[in-house]
């Protein structure tokens, strides 16, 4: 579960909706929680470490460090593997933890020196056993190459999902040739492939609200016409459960973090796992 909401900026969420959505997850069968220290400047992480307090053992904890207060506009320099360091040490705090089962580093593309001072910090948190794995959250495959430049990285989180499916001609056959694991993120297009928007939809939140105007708005219209193609596809079948169950079918895909905002919506994803699917929708898919 891909846990950006958590942190606020996709709307305010009270502490019951949050732990009422947390909670259908775990009873789904849901294992794997996502988040970064720039969620909401470490809200998202407070979320999760106040509600797997006493049981985080049964969980795996995905984080990143990179652009902490970012949106802020004071988004911190990394010239020191000193002060990756000092940010795990507020994750795992605010995670009310002592181990990060996967660390990311934030960046999307990061300079080479910046690439060094990640790495260097990442040998030194794994060896003091502060974090167990560590990826990278890139949609650049030269970024994900330099960052498994000693075969060590476990995993490259991508943008990917059934209206940019740029991942297929590079990344993901990559991930999957040299056997690095993919965390999908934005799986569902940040909301365009549930389809509930339209030409009049008006965006609030943080993330959108550029989507209200000028170039962001004509993007947003051109993406809009591509959710109808797939729609078509879909044939009938819920749209967003369609859109996931799509992306589980792609060869190199690990798993995907969706972000839900309330068990309602993680209900609509879930829906996924039940979906019929056949030989003739991969087709469809592959011909499109």
């Amino acid at each position: 579960m891909g846990c950006w909401a958590l942190g606020g900026q996709w709307g305010q969420l009270d502490r019951a909706t949050i732990e009422a959505t947390l909670g259908c997850a775990v009873d789904a069968g849901i294992n794997l929680f996502d988040t970064a220290d720039g969620y909401g400047l470490g809200a998202s992480e407070e979320a999760l470490g106040r509600f797997f307090a006493g049981r985080r053992h049964q969980f795996l904890i995905s984080t990143k460090v990179g652009y902490w207060a970012m949106r802020q506009g004071h988004r911190l320099a990394y010239t020191s593997p000193l002060h990756v360091q000092l940010c795990c040490e507020a994750s795992l705090h605010r995670l009310r933890t002592d181990y990060i089962d996967l660390y990311h580093c934030h960046l999307a593309l990061p300079t080479q020196a910046e690439t060094e001072v990640f790495l260097t910090a990442f040998a030194e948190l794994k060896a003091a056993g502060k974090i167990r794995a560590f990826a990278i959250s890139t949609d650049d495959p030269d970024a994900a190459r330099a960052f498994n430049c000693d075969g060590q990285c476990a995993a490259v989180q991508l943008d990917y999902n059934l209206v940019n499916r740029e991942a297929e001609k590079n990344l993901l056959p990559w991930c999957a040739d040299h056997k690095i694991g993919t965390l999908i993120r934005t799986p569902l297009a940040q909301g365009l492939l549930t389809g509930k928007f339209t030409a009049q939809t008006v965006f609030t939140d943080q993330v959108r609200e550029s989507w209200n105007t000028g170039e962001g708005h004509k993007r947003f219209l051109a993406r809009l016409a591509e959710v109808e193609k797939i729609r078509t596809l879909a044939a009938g079948r819920p749209l967003a459960a369609y859109a996931l169950r799509a992306l589980l079918e792609q060869s190199g895909v690990t798993t995907l973090i969706p972000g839900a905002k309330s068990p309602a919506q993680l209900d609509d994803q879930l829906a996924a796992l039940d979906l019929e699917w056949t030989a003739a929708d991969t087709d469809a898919l592959t011909l499109k």
